[in-house]
């Protein structure tokens, strides 16, 4: 089991939990964004989705890479 009491931010995080948690974030971003300023920003909503889709089917994000360089551990690690 993992202990839950670390900083969400250690290097605990496995590669698709930090990706889930950047894709999370970013949702939440722009959609306070396209409320507060411009409706415009919810585009970013939809970029975050389609990657998702299609990472579904390729295996693979861009993200993913970032999140390797930075230190996060691979799954089942």
């Amino acid at each position: 089991d993992r202990d839950w009491s670390s900083d969400v931010c250690s290097s605990d995080l496995t590669i698709s939990e930090g990706l889930r948690l950047v894709a999370g974030f970013f949702v939440v971003l722009s959609v306070v964004l396209g409320y507060l300023v411009s409706p415009y920003f919810l585009l970013f909503t939809v970029f975050v989705g389609l990657n998702q889709i299609q990472s579904a089917f390729s295996h693979t994000c861009p993200m993913m890479v970032i999140l390797r360089r930075a230190g996060l551990k691979p799954d089942g690690a």
